[in-house]
């Protein structure tokens, strides 16, 4: 009953830890330094660990069980240095010792055997590193399996007498497994439970039903990774963790970069606005809202450059035939020559002022009008030429008014792209294309 009371007890023991494992659902961390596929240097791969617990040869299983019925529960220690591949799976280099031993319930023999030693290399599995559910989990079920030699002492006694075999160094197996919680970082508490089938003269005794002797080792031990604290260790990384870690990093940066585009858009949306509020006549009197010092100016008002209404005495008006001289095209031309713009923008540059002066004093001179057309190449949105090309225009006609012409007698057209001179295919072409054309009448 005593036997059967621990199976009990360790079986709801491990089936609890399995339930806690299987609902763990930690949230995604940072895991610093680290990339999706990255190789193993970005990770602590190397670990030790140290455990102690009772070791007797019973099982819960209920393997291998010889006659021996009242077993001892003696103290083992061992301790192990492992070399992490993957984050589901290392190798383990690991030493056992302590003693094991029983007696028959009617007293007529027991053993006691010692073992000192042993050396075993096995292969490890980690289960919820290989699992997506698991996000760096808490818990993480092992198991493991692996093949070494185990040094041991047998005695066994009859009646009063004891007999001490020779020491013998055989090969055994043992498979563990149990939990690791995460108690800190880099550090693990170890709860395992490992079954060793050993050599049948393990117990002093190589006669039987059995050619193998089994002995269990239930522990508690700490796991500790060795290297830069500043690195994970891979044992306690989950490959699915640093895809999702990766993947929100790059999304909140693009997303950042979409905000201060969508932020630097409506502020250039803001000043474009502002812009064409400017440029817009509201009053028709043919002066900007920008350069009109007189808005609301009744219609038909005959203005000035300012867009003030001018007054007229009541006269006699004598209409003369405007003649446009040789001379008075050459004015023109030359001013359209010379007539220069910021790049994509309708502010005239310094170097044009002297030639649109002469232009200026042409039409204050002889009364003359003036007709000018802005065009554009096809680079660019058909909306956005057409504005560039009334907005040029109408800068042009802005600064001869504001040289005292008539704005009246000033008209200011944009065409965009759709009334090309040249070919918009080479950029020769596309340059005679961008032009502000004057025609006086």
């Amino acid at each position: 009953m005593k036997i059967n009371f621990k199976k009990t007890g360790l079986l709801v023991t491990a089936g609890l830890l399995t339930s806690a494992s299987f609902a763990q659902n930690a949230k995604v961390g940072s895991i610093e330094g680290t990339t999706p596929l990255g190789s193993s240097s970005q990770y602590r791969t190397w670990s030790i660990g140290i455990g102690a617990g009772l070791l007797n040869q019973s099982n819960i299983f209920g393997f291998n069980r010889k006659g021996y019925d009242d077993l001892d529960h003696n103290l083992g220690y061992s301790a192990y240095i492992k070399k992490q591949i993957s984050p589901s799976f290392g190798f383990k280099a690991s030493y056992l010792g302590g003693k094991v031993g029983g007696a028959y319930k009617d007293g007529s023999a027991s053993y006691e055997t010692k073992t000192p030693w042993s050396a075993a290399l096995s292969g490890e599995w980690t289960m919820a590193n290989s699992n997506w559910r698991f996000f760096n989990s808490f818990i993480k079920p092992y198991f493991s399996v692996g093949l070494g030699v185990l040094n041991f002492e047998p005695t066994v006694t009859t009646g009063t007498t004891a007999t001490t075999q020779e020491s013998q160094s055989k090969l055994f197996v043992p498979a563990d497994f149990g939990f690791k919680f995460a108690i800190a970082k880099g550090i693990n508490l170890d709860l395992g439970y490992q079954l060793n089938w050993a050599n049948q003269d393990f117990d002093g005794a190589n006669t039987g039903t059995y050619k193998n002797d089994l002995f269990s080792y239930a522990h508690a031990g700490l796991e500790f990774a060795l290297g830069n604290s500043s690195k994970p260790a891979l044992n306690n990384s989950n490959p699915v963790a640093t895809l999702v870690n990766d993947y929100n990093g790059k999304y909140d940066e693009l997303k950042a970069q979409r905000d201060a585009l969508e932020a630097s858009n409506k502020a250039l949306q803001s000043k474009v606005e502002a812009l064409n509020a400017d440029l817009q006549d509201d009053d028709g009197d043919g002066v900007a809202n920008k350069f009109d010092k007189c808005p609301g100016t009744p219609a038909g008002s005959v203005v000035d450059g300012a867009g003030c209404p001018i007054k007229v005495k009541n006269e006699t008006k004598v209409i003369e035939k405007v003649m446009v001289t040789e001379a008075d095209r050459k004015t023109v031309d030359e001013a359209i020559k010379n007539l220069e713009f910021e790049t994509s923008k309708s502010v005239i540059r310094p170097s044009s002022y002297g030639s649109l002066d002469k232009v200026a004093a042409l039409l204050i001179d002889k009364n003359f009008s003036l007709k000018l057309a802005g065009h554009t190449d096809n680079t660019g949105s058909q909306q956005l030429n057409l504005r560039l090309s009334k907005e040029r225009a109408e800068a042009v006609k802005a600064y001869l008014v504001s040289k005292g012409a008539n704005a009246s007698r000033i008209e200011a057209t944009g065409y965009g792209p759709n009334q090309p001179i040249a070919s918009n295919k080479t950029a020769e072409g596309r340059q005679q294309n961008r032009r502000v054309e004057f025609t006086l009448y």
